[in-house]
Formats: structure tokens, sequence, C-alpha cells
């Protein structure tokens, strides 16, 4: 479903970024222990986060303890703040224009063209672990494109019903 919000956008682009070369499960069964580790993911207390906080976040079991993906998500939060305008309005300029669903799972792309623009510009700006198919995930998870299989229930559907 559509997801706005400078905050909600970068824990989602956050936790992409830690289940990269993991299960999703992992990460959804760790995503209360990384909003308390990670300050709700609030932008500009992550980006405050000082090398002590990043041992600090090393030594926690109950998040994925991988340095360079904490120091990215404090990376990206710093990234984040330069942005004019808003993460939000930034990551949801790269949503393309509605499309039909995919017919069968097999016809879901992992990278396009938008995420791939995505991915380079975020770069351009200082973000990392961002590529485009980190990217594409974000754009999935977040309602800017539907890829529910034609005929689910949700494809289609509106943030109502």
């Amino acid at each position: 479903m559509p997801l706005h919000g400078d905050d909600a956008l970068f824990e989602r682009l956050s936790l992409e970024a830690f289940q990269s070369g993991l299960s999703w499960i992992t990460i959804l069964r760790k995503r209360p222990a990384f909003r308390a580790a990670f300050a709700g993911f609030d932008i500009d207390a992550v980006a405050a986060f000082t090398d002590a906080d990043v041992e600090r976040l090393m030594g926690d079991p109950g998040i994925v303890r991988n340095r360079a993906k904490i120091e990215a998500a404090r990376r990206n939060a710093r990234a984040a703040q330069r942005v004019e305008g808003g993460l939000s309005q930034l990551l949801w300029s790269f949503a393309p224009p509605p499309r039909p669903n995919p017919a069968t799972e097999a016809d879901v792309p992992a990278v396009t063209p938008e995420s791939t623009a995505m991915a380079r510009e975020l770069k351009r700006r200082g973000f990392a672990f961002v590529g485009p198919t980190t990217a594409y995930a974000l754009m999935q998870a977040t309602g800017m494109v539907d890829d529910h299989v034609a005929g689910c229930f949700r494809a289609g559907a509106t943030p109502d019903g």
C-alpha cells in the first residue's frame, strides 16, 4: 500500500538494506528490535549516532549485526537530512505510472529502469546499500508499484480497499 513520510520511508529503505542477502522473514521477525535499536528510524536521531552507537548496535543480538549495514543506516540518515524537499518526495519522484499487474510471479521484475534511476540518484547523493534490486524492493514495499499478481485480491487495491 502507498507509504509516505520521510521517517517511514527511511525505515523501509534501511530494512531493505539489512535484508540484502538474507530472508525477508528474518528481518520481519527482528523489526521490533530494529525499531528500538534505531530510535524508531527517526532520521535525525540515526544521523546523530556516534561510533559508540555503532559499537552498541554491533552487540545487539536483536538485529542483524553487520557493520557495513549499520554504518550504511547512519550514512543514509545523514544523506536523507540533506535531501531538499525530503526523502519521501525524492523517492516517490521515481514511481512509475500504473501498469497492468503481472500475470504470474515469474513476470515480476527484480529491477526496472525506474529502480535503476532511483539507485543511481541515491548513490549520487551519498546513500549506501541502495542498488537497483534494493530500490525496486523498496518500491514494491511502499506501494510505488503494484506487483500483486493479476487475480490476487490485493491487485489494484486502493489503500481503503
